[in-house]
């Protein structure tokens, strides 16, 4: 049987470890989010035609989003965003991922639960 003292200490290491070990954050920053969709803006805004740079930003976008804090940080930044642009088309904002050929798991507008 092991003495109370070394219990006590892998205690203390596995504690210590615990407390360091890194959180798992997301990788993509919100200014990334508005780097790659800032082509789409002309096409939100009421325009006609999606710029190919937008699609070009939407795939680059969902190539880089791997992992669940990753996706979302998008979701959250876009839900962020969706208030600072005006006339914004929240129809045209759901339907643009598909659009460009990216399949999501959630619906691009205000009211989306990004925790889920």
């Amino acid at each position: 049987m092991a003495s109370s003292g070394i219990v006590k200490a892998m205690c203390l290491v596995l504690i210590a470890v615990a407390l360091v070990a890194p959180l798992a954050e997301a990788a993509i920053s919100c200014g990334m989010v508005v780097s790659d969709l800032a082509p789409c803006l002309s096409y939100l805004r009421g325009g006609n035609d999606i710029p190919a740079a937008c699609c070009g930003g939407i795939k680059s976008l969902y190539g880089a989003a791997k992992t669940t804090p990753d996706r979302q940080a998008v979701c959250n930044c876009l839900k962020s965003l969706a208030g600072s642009y005006s006339s914004i088309n929240f129809n045209k904002a759901a339907g643009l991922p598909g659009k460009c050929g990216v399949s999501i798991p959630y619906k691009i507008a205000p009211s989306t639960d990004c925790s889920k």
